[in-house]
């Protein structure tokens, strides 16, 4: 039986690998290849890194900082986590080990726009999914936020930190935005448009313009897609862990789940969705997972 199983190879999990490693725990972290992080193109806010760096380099520096305590890092797929006496029966990609603690690390998936080449739209920072990475960036630009519903709301008010040239398009149905929404977006002078976008134009490799007809086109230097993400909880469902409204995983002070030994960190725990604290989380639960094994935590 490991000591521990890592599940996801994001920010979050690749800490608490470099954690447990030098804890000099027997463990194993199973990556699915798709953390949200490598969509980065360049962060600015991380710190040691004044001058910005990619989220596919981050990613590979952490990595390599892990690799140096000898995990065993591989890709798969973990289908499912089942609590058995002493720890976890944990199935992947068709194959069942055994754990003592399990650490979920999964993180969420955005709810893309319905555009045309969103997913590279986004990795090329066409349209930006997080004003608190990137709002600097935006300084004094005319932005467009797409919304759906009350959170639209909420980062186009949040983005006026950065600059006053905002128009939230809502694309939902009317009635998502209640009439305080809208009284918020009147004093804070943001522009409201409430149709579908039917296409965008791109101009040398640029997102120039949002089309919502064949004569209403409407040009910005930034678009946020503000629409959300889904949380990857299925694992923790499966396991019987308590979530909170939102689907993200209830947790302690140590980032245990309602479930003992079935710890989470990252962007699958209620919180800000950002780099540094998926792994200030991450070392908190690497720590509880060692002292936990010690005997000291239950």
């Amino acid at each position: 039986m490991l000591d521990a199983l890592i599940v996801g190879g994001g920010p979050a999990g690749l800490t608490a690998a470099i954690y447990l490693g030098r804890y000099k725990r027997r463990f194993a972290v199973i990556d699915a290849g798709d953390s949200r992080a490598a969509w980065i193109p360049i962060t600015h806010n991380h710190p040691g890194w004044p001058d910005g760096i990619k989220g596919t380099d981050l990613l590979a520096r952490i990595r390599q900082q892990a690799e140096i305590y000898g995990p065993d890092i591989r890709e798969g797929m973990v289908e499912a986590i089942k609590p058995i006496d002493g720890g976890f029966e944990v199935t992947i990609d068709g194959r069942t080990v055994t754990a003592a603690n399990v650490l979920l690390a999964c993180g969420v998936k955005d709810n893309d726009p319905p555009l045309p080449g969103v997913e590279d739209a986004i990795r090329k920072a066409l349209i930006r999914i997080c004003p608190i990475c990137d709002g600097y960036e935006v300084s004094g630009q005319a932005v467009g936020v797409l919304g759906d519903g009350p959170l639209g709301v909420r980062e186009a008010l949040f983005i006026q930190t950065w600059t006053d040239d905002i128009t939230l398009v809502h694309v939902g149905p009317p009635d998502a935005l209640s009439a305080e929404d809208r009284d918020k977006l009147t004093k804070a002078n943001i522009t409201l448009i409430e149709t579908a976008c039917e296409s965008v134009v791109l101009e040398n490799d640029t997102l120039t313009a949002l089309c919502f007809g064949p004569d209403h086109t409407l040009r910005f230097d930034a678009l946020y897609a503000a629409l959300g993400c889904t949380a990857r909880s299925d694992l923790a469902i499966q396991a019987g862990a308590r979530l909170d409204d939102a689907g993200r995983l209830f947790v302690d002070d140590h980032q245990q789940t309602s479930i003992p030994g079935l710890f989470a960190a990252g962007d699958l725990v209620r919180g800000l969705n950002q780099i540094t604290t998926a792994e200030g989380e991450a070392s908190i639960a690497a720590t509880a997972i060692h002292n936990r094994l010690r005997g000291v935590l239950p």
